[in-house]
């Protein structure tokens, strides 16, 4: 039962069936019968999740057992303390309000590489960096919340997922390694039940 950590590239359909001039899932990954335990869209990039173990991705995906997400947003804009507070708290999107979550501004991270294409610069309009880390992961949440706030999303990085962070396990775009599914703690706990 692999657990495999994959640093998914910008673009990059989280599915692995064919898609016509779109990369998948199935141009980096070989491995028989894995499947994604939750996804990023196309125009995010980062940490997922693989294994081909049914009851594994139902733990790791589910927002009951709480796995919390890291995501690393630059964001079209620089927030005052309000605006952090306002993503802290739970956020209406009209269709749902978020949970309380941790929203902290950061310095540009130096590990992360560069984007291809880059995000557009506007020598006018500063950007900033904030670390968003939710339990929860409904469809384009990260990019829905910093926008409800007035900071567009530029870039949206997934960096952590419960344990794992791609600042402990360095990967590349493109590049997977597997791991203990063990290593999840609380949710590797309540398999079997």
């Amino acid at each position: 039962m692999p657990l495999i950590l994959f640093n998914k590239p910008y673009q990059v359909l989280c599915q692995f069936s064919p898609q016509p001039e779109r990369a998948t899932l199935a141009d980096y990954l070989t491995i028989p019968n894995i499947y994604p335990a939750g996804r990023l869209d196309a125009d995010s990039e980062g940490l997922l999740l693989l294994t081909d173990d049914g009851r594994l991705q139902h733990d790791i995906s589910h927002p009951d057992l709480k796995q919390p997400k890291t995501y690393l947003v630059q964001v079209d804009g620089v927030p005052d303390q309000a605006t952090l507070a306002r993503l802290r708290a739970p956020l209406d999107l009209g269709d749902f309000t978020t949970q309380p979550c941790q929203a902290v501004q950061i310095a540009a991270p130096d590990w992360i590489w560069p984007r291809t294409p880059p995000i557009r610069a506007r020598l006018e309009q500063p950007t900033a960096w904030l670390a968003l880390t939710i339990q929860e992961g409904k469809n384009r949440q990260v990019r829905r919340m910093t926008a409800a706030v007035g900071l567009p999303t530029l870039r949206l990085v997934r960096s952590a997922i419960g344990p794992f962070s791609l600042a402990s396990h360095p990967l590349m775009p493109g590049e997977w390694r597997e791991v203990s599914p063990a290593e999840l703690g609380k949710a590797g706990a309540g398999r079997g039940k």
